[in-house]
């Protein structure tokens, strides 16, 4: 049981399945109040059947005042767990990088602003942002993914440098693959290079916990993630080969 949650008022987005639901269960079973948001209804009001929540349904981008009251007027914590996996190269219709922009920084971007005037005035309140390795690493054959989840985890390091020391606790976490729909919907890229890793989305919820309980920004389900991250700051030229060879690897097995 981890006491910084138990009875606080929890937002998960996109928690109608994957690591949004995992998020959800996990939070309820250890003693918060939780909203369930989805676009699709039945899933949100499937998923706070089963934990005991409060199903909110709509776009992500502007369910804080319509979660907040909810929960009786204050949000605690806010899990930003809505987004879409836009495959492709630069050649992507700019719909598609539209998309990608606004769900999977923007949602947060207009969250944090409607969540931080409480927060800020009380001295407390947590965001928890699901970005990916990607936004750490990179993604072959995923430009809009890679590019806005690159921009969620910069989004998330700035909200926490910037007021951590109001009482504002921030965590980024950072899978690679996990066991959902958006990973079959990834395609031979993420057969390649997430699959043969992957873990479930209660294995995600576990990593959060734990780094809720040691006050970690940083949660890496996949601990070899901060090695690869390591390697990438140390060696870029030799890690940005090695992603090519895999890159053509995947090129060549298509």
């Amino acid at each position: 049981m981890v006491d910084a949650v138990r009875g606080s008022g929890v937002v998960v987005t996109g928690a109608g399945g994957g690591i949004g639901a995992a998020l959800a269960r996990r939070f309820a079973a250890e003693g918060a109040r939780v909203v369930v948001n989805d676009l699709d209804a039945g899933k949100a009001k499937a998923v706070a059947a089963e934990v005991g929540g409060i199903a909110v349904v709509g776009d992500a981008s502007g369910i804080v005042e319509e979660a907040r009251d909810a929960l009786g007027g204050s949000i605690d914590v806010y899990c930003a767990n809505a987004g879409v996996a836009s495959g492709g190269t630069e050649a992507a219709e700019e719909s598609v990088w539209a998309l990608a922009w606004d769900v999977n920084v923007m949602a947060h971007v207009r969250a944090a602003h409607a969540l931080l005037p409480e927060w800020l005035e009380r001295g407390s309140g947590r965001f928890v942002s699901t970005v990916s390795a990607a936004g750490l690493l990179t993604m072959i054959g995923a430009a809009p993914y890679s590019v806005t989840k690159h921009g969620a985890y910069a989004f998330a390091e700035w909200l926490s440098l910037t007021y951590r020391h109001r009482g504002v606790k921030v965590h980024a976490i950072c899978p690679q693959g996990v066991r959902t729909d958006m990973l079959t919907g990834s395609g031979s890229a993420g057969d390649l290079v997430l699959a043969p890793t992957a873990i479930e989305p209660e294995a995600v919820a576990d990593a959060l916990f734990a780094g809720i309980a040691e006050d970690r920004f940083l949660i890496l389900p996949h601990p070899e993630v901060g090695q690869y991250y390591q390697a990438r700051a140390a060696e870029p030229e030799r890690w940005l080969r090695g992603m090519n060879r895999i890159q053509r690897t995947w090129e060549a097995e298509r």
